[in-house]
C-alpha cells in the first residue's frame, strides 16, 4: 500500500512540473519578446480573458503573429514572429498569457 501511495505522489510531482516550467519560460519570453512594445506587462496580459489568449495562440500563435506582421507599429518585431524560434516559444508563451489572464485569478511574480 506504502510502495503505491509513494508512485502515485511521485507521479504527480513529475506530471505537473512541466507545466510550471512552461509558464516560467513564457513569461521570460514575454519579459524579453514583448515589454519593449508592450511595457504595461500585467495590465496588458490582463486585458484579454484565457479564451482569448487561446484563440491567438492557436497553430503555434499564428493568429497573434499575424496581428503583429500586419501593424506597421509592430515593425520592430517582425523579424520574431516570421522565425521559427517564434513557433518553438509560442507553446511557452501560451501557457504564460493563459496563465495569467484576466479571468484566471492569477497574477505573475515581479521577475
Amino acid at each position: 500500500m506504502n510502495k503505491i501511495f509513494l508512485l502515485f505522489i511521485t507521479i504527480s510531482i513529475f506530471s505537473f512540473s512541466p507545466l510550471s516550467a512552461a509558464v516560467y519560460k513564457g513569461q521570460k519570453i514575454f519579459v524579453k519578446k514583448c515589454v519593449d512594445c508592450h511595457q504595461a506587462g500585467q495590465a496588458f496580459i490582463s486585458k484579454k480573458k484565457i479564451r482569448d489568449w487561446k484563440n491567438l495562440m492557436k497553430k503555434k500563435g499564428e493568429p497573434l503573429a499575424d496581428i503583429h506582421l500586419k501593424s506597421d507599429k509592430a515593425e520592430k518585431s517582425w523579424k520574431y514572429f516570421n522565425s521559427k524560434k517564434y513557433n518553438k516559444e509560442s507553446k511557452d508563451l501560451k501557457q504564460f498569457l493563459v496563465e495569467y489572464a484576466k479571468d484566471s485569478g492569477n497574477v505573475p511574480a515581479c521577475d
